[in-house]
């Protein structure tokens, strides 16, 4: 570790000592980011595959030897006589039992890492701005990181991202957006210094959503009471609940990611509170 001039800040050693400071240094753990060597993964998967096969065909050929005579077929109904007939038997179902538990928890791996998310647009630039930094004997930027890695982080459809951002939804990528520099925040190390990236907690963004989105719905259910309320005319009315349907039913559709489905049973339930409010005449009888 190397220290700087600026109070308590440091700056690590440039290379793998300080990306991985940068990784590590984010609460939210956006930054976990590793190439997933699709290619790689599945020409292993490929390689277990066919050997699981050849060992599969080695065992049918020795089923076509105990089929021959009735003394042999003993083999195929009792595992004793099977193992008896030579010790490659044995060793072959001891190989078999060994490559299929490896195969199938690298089938199991291999699922659970293709359902990790990629980096989102944004993280992966802020990434990519900590691996690349310029460099003055060269005059141009160059990464940090030597050897092969620095060919993994070029494409993003191959990487994934341990942790996926807990907001997704369209306010908050939105407010993440435009407005993300009113939520930025330290690093949980706050020894080390960036120079390209500064962090927005998604915490901080996820109140925020929360408490707009709450404020929201409440000003189009109380607002519309209200208007409705004080407006006599039944057309007006007509007119104030199809507006505030059509408000409603904008938000919903384009602040959450809520499917068609729910968008369409949400926009339903709160035209069918208001033509309750106005057939009800609940608005004559407070006013009587």
């Amino acid at each position: 570790m190397v220290s700087n001039d600026q109070g308590s800040k440091k700056s690590f050693l440039r290379g793998f000592p300080s990306l991985a400071a940068f990784i590590a240094s984010d609460v939210d753990k956006s930054t976990l980011i590793f190439n997933r060597f699709d290619r790689l993964a599945a020409r292993n998967l490929l390689y277990m595959q066919e050997e699981l096969a050849e060992l599969q065909a080695e065992l049918e050929v020795f089923d076509v030897e105990d089929s021959q005579d009735t003394e042999s077929k003993k083999a195929g109904r009792n595992l004793n006589e099977f193992k008896k007939k030579s010790p490659r038997r044995v060793e072959l179902l001891r190989e078999i039992r060994d490559k299929m538990k490896e195969y199938r928890e690298a089938l199991l791996a291999e699922s659970h890492i293709a359902a990790l998310p990629h980096p989102d647009k944004r993280t992966f630039k802020a990434f990519r701005g900590e691996l690349f930094k310029w460099d003055r004997d060269f005059d141009r930027s160059l990464c940090i990181i030597g050897g092969r890695s620095k060919l993994l982080y070029d494409n993003s459809e191959e990487l994934v991202t341990l942790r996926a951002s807990e907001q997704q939804d369209k306010l908050s990528l939105f407010v993440e957006d435009y407005l993300g520099y009113f939520f930025r925040e330290d690093p949980k190390n706050d020894t080390i210094k960036l120079y390209h990236a500064s962090y927005v907690s998604g915490r901080s963004i996820a109140t925020f959503v929360s408490y707009f989105s709450t404020l929201l719905a409440i000003a189009l259910l109380v607002g519309a009471i209200l208007v409705l309320y004080n407006v006599e005319s039944p057309n007006q009315k007509l007119g104030f609940i199809a507006l505030f349907t059509v408000l409603f039913a904008a938000s919903v559709g384009l602040l959450t990611n809520a499917r068609r489905a729910e968008v369409y049973g949400a926009t339903a339930a709160y035209a069918a509170v208001l033509v309750v409010f106005v057939s009800g005449n609940i608005g004559g009888a407070m006013a009587s």
